[in-house]
C-alpha cells in the first residue's frame, strides 16, 4: 500500500510538473478563444455515447498512453489558435509546443500531390500520360496479366493505379537505407516488397503508398534534383513552412518529437526513418499544416494562387473513384464537403481536415502509436465550432452482466494467423485487446452482444449446443468476422 502511494504522489508531481511546462510554452489567446479552447479539451466525443459525462483531454490522454498532443484550429481561412499538450519526451521531460515537430506520415502524401500539380500547373507533366514518358532512372515493368493499362500521375495520386506496397514501416536509426529504386525493385536493403500491378489500372480503389513513391521518382527524374530539394523550394517554402523538412532528421535537431508505442516505451532510436518521402517522411507541426490546408482553400476558392490556381485547387478536390481525390480524401457532412488525410507511422499518428467552402479546419498530430483520440479531439473541435452534421454519436443503452456470465467470455479468439482477439474481465467490465492494440471497454447491450464506444463495432459471443462459449463474431464495417476460441 505504501508503495502505491507513492507512485501516486509521483504521478501527481509528473501531471503538474507538465501542466507547468505547458504554460510556460503555449501561446495565451483572447478570452473568447481561451473559452473555446477550454471547451475543446473538456468536450472529446466519442463515435458512441452511453452518457453526457465530460471527456476531458488529459484523462484520455492518461488512457490512451499518449504522450504528446499538438492541434491546430482554422476558423475563415485563418489560424484561430494552437497549442500542445504532454511530452514530446517524456524521459527528458521535454514539453510539447506549438513549435514541436512530428512524423506527418502519410499526411506527406497530399502535399507531394500539390508538388506533381504545380508541374502539371507549369506544362512539365501531363496528369493522364503513362508514367514511363517522365521516368528516365527506372522503368515501371507493366505486367501483361495484371496490368495491362496504362497507368497514370492522376490513377497514383487518387490511388486507383492498381499498385502494390499499401505502406512501410520505415528503417530504424543506424539501419542500412535503400535508394528509391531498390525500394520499387523490392532489393536488399529494402524491408518492402516491390512495387508492381495487382489489376488494371482505373479499375477500383486501392491505398498504394508503392504508387506514390513512384510519383517521387517521377519528380526527381522530371525536375533533375533530390525530393527533399524540389518539396523545400516548390512546397514547403511558399506555403511558409519553415521548420518542416522532408530529409532526413539530425539527432541535434531540437525539435523533433520522440516517437512512442501503445505500451508508453519510445521507438528505438526515437522514431524511424523513410527514404519513401513523398510517402511518409514529412516532418511538421500542426501550425504548418493549417499553412497548407488554408492556401488550399483560398486557391479552390480562387482567392490565392500561391501554389495552385483555382483549376489545379479544383482538380486536387475532386474525387477521382469513391471518395479518393488527388493527394487526399473527400469527406462529406449534410451539405458540407471536406478534405482529409492521415497519417501512421511508427510511434506517430495525426490527421489534418478542411473544409471545402467556408474555411474552416484542423490539425491534431501525436507521438504514439495509439491514434484512438485524434478522431475524437476532432469531434470535440466539429461541437465547439458548430460544423454542422460532422459530428452525430450513436446513443446506445447499457445492460448489465452478471459476472459469472462476464468469465463464461474470457479467452483468446482467433480470426486469423495474424490477428486475434484477447477477452479479459475486470470488476464489472469486460475489456477485448487486438493483436498489436490496446485494451478497449465493451459495453453489453444483450447478454451476449457488446459493442465499443471508440469506433463502430459490435462483438456478439456464441453458444454451441452445450451451451459453451466456442467462438465471438466481431461486426465491423459491414463485415461479420469469426473469432474460434482457441484459450
Amino acid at each position: 500500500m505504501r508503495h502505491h502511494y507513492l507512485k501516486s504522489i509521483s504521478l501527481i508531481t509528473f501531471i503538474l510538473v507538465g501542466q507547468i511546462l505547458i504554460a510556460q510554452h503555449n501561446p495565451s489567446y483572447n478570452k473568447e478563444i481561451e473559452e473555446r479552447i477550454s471547451l475543446v479539451e473538456r468536450s472529446l466525443g466519442e463515435a458512441i455515447k452511453t452518457d453526457n459525462n465530460p471527456i476531458l483531454l488529459q484523462e484520455r490522454m492518461k488512457l490512451y498512453s499518449v504522450p504528446g498532443v499538438s492541434i491546430a484550429v482554422i476558423t475563415n481561412y485563418k489560424l484561430e489558435w494552437a497549442r500542445g499538450y504532454g511530452f514530446a519526451d517524456k524521459e527528458q521531460s521535454i514539453p510539447v509546443t506549438t513549435q514541436t515537430l512530428f512524423q506527418a506520415a502519410s499526411i506527406s502524401k497530399s502535399l507531394n500531390a500539390v508538388g506533381v500539380l504545380k508541374l502539371a500547373q507549369s506544362g512539365k507533366v501531363n496528369l493522364d500520360t503513362d508514367i514511363n514518358t517522365y521516368l528516365t532512372t527506372w522503368k515501371f515493368p507493366y505486367d501483361s496479366t495484371k496490368g495491362k493499362k496504362t497507368i497514370t500521375l492522376r490513377s497514383i495520386l487518387s490511388h486507383t493505379a492498381g499498385t502494390s506496397v499499401h505502406g512501410f514501416r520505415g528503417y530504424a536509426v543506424g539501419e542500412e537505407v535503400p535508394g528509391i529504386t531498390q525500394i520499387l525493385n523490392g532489393e536488399k536493403p529494402a524491408n518492402s516488397q516491390p512495387v508492381r500491378s495487382l489489376f488494371d489500372a482505373g479499375t477500383k480503389y486501392q491505398y498504394s503508398g508503392g504508387g506514390t513513391t513512384i510519383a517521387q521518382l517521377v519528380v526527381m527524374d522530371v525536375t533533375r534534383q533530390p525530393y527533399d530539394q524540389y518539396a523545400r523550394k516548390n512546397i514547403l517554402d511558399p506555403l511558409g513552412m519553415k521548420n518542416s523538412f522532408y530529409s532526413a532528421p539530425s539527432m541535434e535537431q531540437k525539435l523533433l518529437a520522440t516517437g512512442y508505442r501503445q505500451n508508453g516505451n519510445p521507438v528505438k532510436g526515437n522514431y524511424h526513418i523513410y527514404p519513401e518521402q513523398a510517402a511518409a517522411s514529412l516532418w511538421t507541426n500542426p501550425i504548418e499544416l493549417s499553412n497548407f490546408i488554408t492556401e488550399l482553400q483560398l486557391a479552390y476558392a480562387d482567392k490565392s494562387k500561391k501554389i495552385l490556381t483555382k483549376e489545379w485547387a479544383t482538380a486536387m478536390l475532386t474525387p477521382v473513384m469513391n471518395d479518393a481525390a488527388l493527394g487526399t480524401f473527400i469527406r462529406t457532412a449534410g451539405i458540407e464537403k471536406y478534405f482529409s488525410h492521415g497519417g501512421a507511422n511508427e510511434g506517430f499518428r495525426c490527421i489534418y481536415i478542411g473544409s471545402l467552402n467556408d474555411g474552416n479546419g484542423a490539425v491534431v498530430m501525436v507521438n504514439s502509436d495509439n491514434g484512438t483520440i485524434l478522431q475524437e479531439i476532432l469531434n470535440s473541435i466539429a461541437t465547439v465550432y458548430g460544423w454542422k452534421d460532422f459530428y452525430k454519436p450513436e446513443i446506445r443503452t447499457v445492460v448489465q452482466v452478471p459476472h459469472d456470465v462476464l468469465d463464461s467470455y474470457v479467452g483468446e479468439y482467433t480470426i486469423s494467423e495474424q490477428f486475434k482477439i484477447t477477452i479479459r474481465r475486470y470488476g464489472n467490465v469486460l475489456k477485448a485487446q487486438a493483436t498489436n492494440q490496446p485494451e478497449i471497454d465493451l459495453f453489453a447491450e444483450e447478454q451476449n452482444k457488446f459493442f465499443l464506444k471508440v469506433v463502430r463495432a459490435q462483438i456478439e459471443f456464441i453458444k454451441d449446443d452445450n451451451n459453451v462459449i466456442t467462438k465471438l463474431i466481431l461486426h465491423q464495417n459491414g463485415q461479420a468476422m469469426e473469432g474460434i476460441r482457441v484459450k
